[in-house]
């Protein structure tokens, strides 16, 4: 069974942080300002679907995991 993941496109990442403040459960900021997922055992999707849809730059989507 697949599960969904939030995946993020480093090359559109501007760092703003909206993601972070949106769901700081499953995202952070890296060591090049760029933000990344965590916690992916514990994915909060609807959390995750704001931060995706509140995203300026459409840098977030969904992953289908196997």
């Amino acid at each position: 069974m697949s599960k969904k993941i939030p995946l993020i496109s480093p090359d559109n990442c501007l760092g703003c942080g909206t993601c972070i403040a949106l769901c700081p459960n499953n995202f952070s900021i890296n060591d090049v300002g760029k933000a990344e997922c965590i916690n992916l055992d514990s994915i909060n999707e609807e959390e995750v679907q704001n931060a995706i849809d509140s995203c300026p730059v459409v840098a977030i989507s969904w992953k289908e995991e196997e």
